[in-house]
């Protein structure tokens, strides 16, 4: 026993003697002549399987880590001189800083703050992307790294592949600035699988971790029909920490354009702006350009204030250049605010068209329109339900002087509505709906109308319903059948029909008690909304959904076009499905169908998603109406898809085919290779439009980005096999 307790008692004091050695030797190395200098010293942590003092020094060995202020090194050995203050280290080293940077190396000797000192055979990785191999690292003061002898690279070479990174940059000497975060190169080479393709005397580029920093980005190149071959060279211009401005200069035999873009954010809200400027040989001697903006702020008591302009020199600029695709453009300022009782609404709008069959008459549209409303929904005591006060107005404005088609119009209105259900015995549901209005209409410019007219309305409707649930299987279904009868008169003539020309049959309209999306137009007469729902939920997550409906009047007021399917006295039956499987199957469509079963609108579209693919089909048919403006019927199919076949390969396609007129009007595909040093994008994109402003045209584009330069990102390292 007397032995045992000796053992214990030498084991104690050996382990005691080296936790003071290693105590010692982290004093010694936080009393630096650095720390003597600073306010307070920092205190090093040492770890070590040994710990020895060997002359005027002291050493560690064995899984040696050293930290201090933010700093901490790995390696097999560490040697403290107590007379040169220096620290002498074997590798494998590894010297992680507070940002991130890691340095790997063969032998160090470093100051006793870990801040200065020479790495030997090492290599430097930033933010585990951009790696840089040099014969040796100096580091300086802490804040500065200088390599001579330097490939940098964030490619992976593996021991069975090729011998080279698919890219590197070879240079003299660079110098990172861990304060500036920038790398600077001195006499740099770029190389593609080790064969040279431009040399710079001077390059500067920011650490791979920083997200903004001026300096050019990746360039792309560009060929488009028309316009020609030229590469978009865009330069980064950061404008502190919440602005900056991409300055992008594209040139062809063709055009000549500069196109800018400009984003702020502010403490309640942002702005964005992106425009070009072209002289081009396709319309000589005029100044081409295009500008558009928007932004959004908070203001105080909830409002949102939000603004957008849309501007462009001619019809043709925006597709020539794929800047847009858009026909219509239209500059606006709104102000919001929505609660749970209280809606607050107000625009004015000014639409520019780009139609080749509308600009000869752009003159008589109502291109300047403003808008608002004030909703206050309240409990009306006694009666019970929901009531709405709403109070709006409109006007719309045309630019021609002319009768009839220079014709101008302003709304004044005001409405009470009023909503209650009754729950009864047997699970029937009864509902109350009545509405009053009052408009006042104000028109120039058109003899066909009174000047200033009155319009009243009321509406009543009695509803009632019966859901039933049953379970089955685990699954839930719920069968709904619903009635309704309205009836709703209007005193005063009709104004002219600014806002309610296009008039849709579905779901979410079949029991309102009036259809039309505006409020030019009420609609009137006694009539019956009949519908059925049918709905069932199964526990994997797939659920089903159908609906029916169809409308029934005592008379037709002829109000609708046949478009809309709720012309005559009895409506098109009305159609509509959705099957949901969790997030990896959505499809829905609706039909509207004539008593004979002809067909009048008919809307579908499916997106499957997995793992690896994802692919959405639409397709859109409709009648013609010249009613609303459409001579020929509409009858198309889009088709958008992605396919990921590996980790480094996708392709993606899209299309719009015109099956009434036979042609494909708009096609896309492209393809895109990423790894951890590289992304390659390809597309060929091919435009056909209906405008007639326009000739079709056809875009190939390809770029490259570099991981590490200009803040591409790339996948995860790929395994080396073998």
């Amino acid at each position: 026993m007397r032995g045992l307790r000796s053992r214990l008692n030498s084991y104690r004091r050996a382990e005691l003697r080296r936790l003071a050695i290693a105590s010692g030797l982290a004093m010694a190395l936080s009393v630096s002549p650095l720390s003597l200098q600073s306010a307070r010293a920092q205190m090093a942590s040492l770890v070590a399987d040994q710990v020895l003092i060997e002359g005027a020094g002291i050493v560690a060995r064995g899984n040696v880590v050293l930290y201090f202020d933010g700093i901490r090194v790995t390696a097999s050995a560490v040697e403290y001189n107590s007379v040169t203050g220096a620290l002498t280290i074997s590798g494998p080293i590894t010297l992680t800083d507070d940002n991130g940077s890691v340095a790997l190396a063969d032998a160090a000797e470093l100051s006793p703050d870990l801040r200065e000192g020479v790495l030997e055979s090492a290599r430097l990785v930033l933010n585990q992307q951009l790696q840089i191999a040099a014969a040796e690292i100096n580091r300086v003061d802490g804040r500065y790294t200088q390599m001579t002898k330097v490939i940098a690279s964030a490619c992976q070479v593996c021991l069975n592949g090729p011998s080279v990174p698919l890219w590197s940059i070879r240079s003299q000497s660079v110098v990172h600035d861990e304060e500036a975060r920038r790398l600077y190169f001195r006499n740099a080479q770029f190389r593609v699988i080790d064969i040279p393709i431009f040399f710079l005397p001077r390059l500067s580029i920011p650490d791979p971790g920083v997200r903004r920093a001026t300096g050019f980005l990746m360039p792309d190149l560009k060929w488009r029909s028309g316009i020609g071959t030229g590469i978009r060279l865009p330069y980064f211009i950061a404008m502190g920490d919440h602005a900056d401005l991409t300055v992008t200069p594209l040139v062809t035999n063709v055009t000549t354009t500069l196109e800018l873009r400009y984003r702020q954010n502010f403490r309640m809200g942002a702005i964005n702006l992106a425009g070009a400027v072209s002289r081009d040989s396709l319309v000589p001697g005029t100044n081409r350009y295009y500008l558009f903006g928007d932004g959004a702020f908070d203001l105080p008591g909830d409002l949102g204030l939000s603004f957008s302009r849309q501007v462009v020199s001619d019809s043709a600029y925006l597709s020539d250049y794929g800047y847009s695709g858009a026909e219509r453009l239209n500059s606006s300022v709104a102000l919001d605010r929505a609660r749970r009782d209280q809606l607050i609404h107000a625009d004015i709008v000014h639409w520019q068209t780009l139609r080749a069959d509308e600009i000869p008459i752009a003159d008589q549209l109502p291109l300047d329109q403003a808008g608002f409303v004030y909703e206050q929904r309240f409990q009306p005591g006694w009666l019970g339900g929901e009531g709405i006060f709403r109070l709006s107005g409109d006007a719309y404005q045309r630019a021609s002087g002319v009768d009839v088609l220079g014709r101008d119009q302003g709304r004044l209105g005001v409405a009470l509505e009023w909503r209650r259900d009754w729950f009864l015995a047997s699970g029937l549901v009864a509902s109350a709906d009545t509405a009053l209005t009052l408009d006042r209409f104000t028109i120039a410019d058109d003899s066909s109308y009174a000047t200033d007219q009155t319009r009243t309305t009321q509406a009543l409707g009695f509803g009632l319903s019966m859901p039933m649930a049953r379970s089955r299987g685990g699954a839930t279904e719920i069968l709904t059948p619903m009635a309704q009868l309205v009836w709703s008169g209007q005193q005063g003539p009709d104004a002219a029909n600014e806002d309610s020309r296009m008039v849709e049959f579905d779901p979410a309209n079949l029991f309102d008690l009036s259809r039309f999306p505006g409020t030019d137009r009420i609609e009137t007469g006694l009539r019956a909304n009949l519908g059925l729902t049918w709905a069932r939920v199964e526990p994997g997550g797939l659920s089903y959904t159908l609906a029916a409906g169809k409308v029934l009047r005592a008379s037709d007021p002829g109000q609708f076009s046949a478009a809309s399917g709720l012309d005559g006295v009895s409506s098109d039956w009305l159609l509509a499905g959705q099957v949901q499987m969790g997030s990896d199957l959505f499809a829905q469509g609706r039909l509207l169908l004539a008593d004979d079963l002809s067909l009048t609108r008919a809307e579908s579209m499916i997106n499957w998603q997995a793992e690896d693919f994802q692919i959405g089909l639409g397709q859109s048919w409709l009648i013609a109406d010249p009613a609303e403006g459409r001579p020929d019927p509409i009858n198309e199919i889009t088709l958008d898809a992605d396919y990921q076949f590996n980790e480094n390969w996708s392709m993606g396609l899209g299309a719009r085919y015109d099956a009434q007129g036979g042609a494909l009007t708009r096609g896309d595909l492209g393809t895109r290779f990423i790894n951890e040093c590289v992304v390659v994008d390809l597309s060929v994109s091919r435009r056909l439009t209906s405008s007639g402003s326009v000739t079709p045209t056809t875009e190939f584009g390809f770029s490259v980005g570099l991981v590490g330069i200009g803040g591409a990102g790339g996948v995860k390292s790929r395994r080396c096999s073998g």
